[in-house]
């Protein structure tokens, strides 16, 4: 018997990886985040597994069930939004995992911030822009974030930053990346990544908040902010440029020295 954490990606069925739909398929039990997990991503179930939204289930009644599993020999898929090590409440089922001797696997799946990045159109890391992306998230009920990592004070290194539940604290999220990010700096909302009722907003640090109404944005929202997100062109990355070698290619200036060397051993 084995617990499978499976990441299901952002929120389209189909953004789950192979491996994901795989095991998903072949699991006796199902347990998913019915509040984040869309229902179609089930179609990847088999079609008589057992399915519990843990959305209703405190972790005893989880723990419950691993334990009901263990005890008949099934297999359990944990289906998670998004990828399960970024705020995907699985440090906790696995410890109780470990004191019940149950083993466990982790799938990894899609981020909700690279399905932001790629609803946009937009590479997060650019070339003497930013090559750093901070993920981080506003203080929630269930989990506050500690003093030392406020928005302040990653907004000082200006990098790229991806803010994950930043819809119904959108005030004073920009109030405090306003204390180091210029008005102008690109920003981006966007709610539902992938999701059929996706939504986008882009504007700039300065004016988002007279432009977007906070209601609209208050579930399954991040903020994106950093100068990558700026649509006009910059410095071009030197990876695919004609006379940058690496182990894999030659330059333009090498093709053409190897060239001559090779017409003067022919000669």
């Amino acid at each position: 018997m084995k617990v499978y954490f499976i990441g299901a990606g952002p929120g389209a069925a189909d953004l789950i990886t192979l491996r994901g739909s795989r095991l998903l398929g072949t699991a006796p039990m199902v347990l998913y985040a019915g509040s984040l997990v869309p229902a179609e991503m089930l179609s990847h179930c088999r079609p008589d597994a057992e399915i519990h939204d843990t959305a209703e289930l405190n972790l005893d009644q989880q723990e419950a069930l691993y334990r009901r599993a263990q005890a008949e020999d099934k297999d359990v898929a944990r289906l998670h939004s998004g990828d399960p090590a970024i705020y995907g409440a699985t440090n906790e089922q696995m410890r109780r995992l470990e004191a019940l001797g149950i083993a466990y696997e982790v799938v990894p799946g899609v981020s909700s911030f690279t399905a932001a990045a790629a609803a946009l159109g937009s590479e997060l890391t650019r070339p003497e822009v930013s090559q750093s992306i901070i993920l981080t998230r506003t203080s929630g009920r269930a989990s506050a974030v500690p003093e030392t990592e406020s928005i302040a004070s990653f907004a000082a290194h200006r990098a790229t930053m991806c803010i994950f539940l930043s819809g119904q604290r959108l005030k004073q999220t920009v109030a405090d990346l306003a204390l180091h990010y210029p008005p102008a700096t690109p920003v981006a909302l966007v709610r539902r990544a992938s999701w059929p009722d996706q939504s986008v907003h882009r504007s700039t640090l300065g004016k988002m908040l007279d432009e977007v109404k906070q209601k609209d944005w208050l579930l399954t929202t991040l903020l994106l902010v950093g100068e990558a997100l700026s649509r006009e062109g910059g410095v071009e990355s030197s990876l695919y440029a004609a006379g940058f070698t690496h182990i894999f290619r030659d330059g333009d200036d090498r093709k053409t020295k190897r060239a001559s060397l090779q017409k003067e051993n022919q000669a």
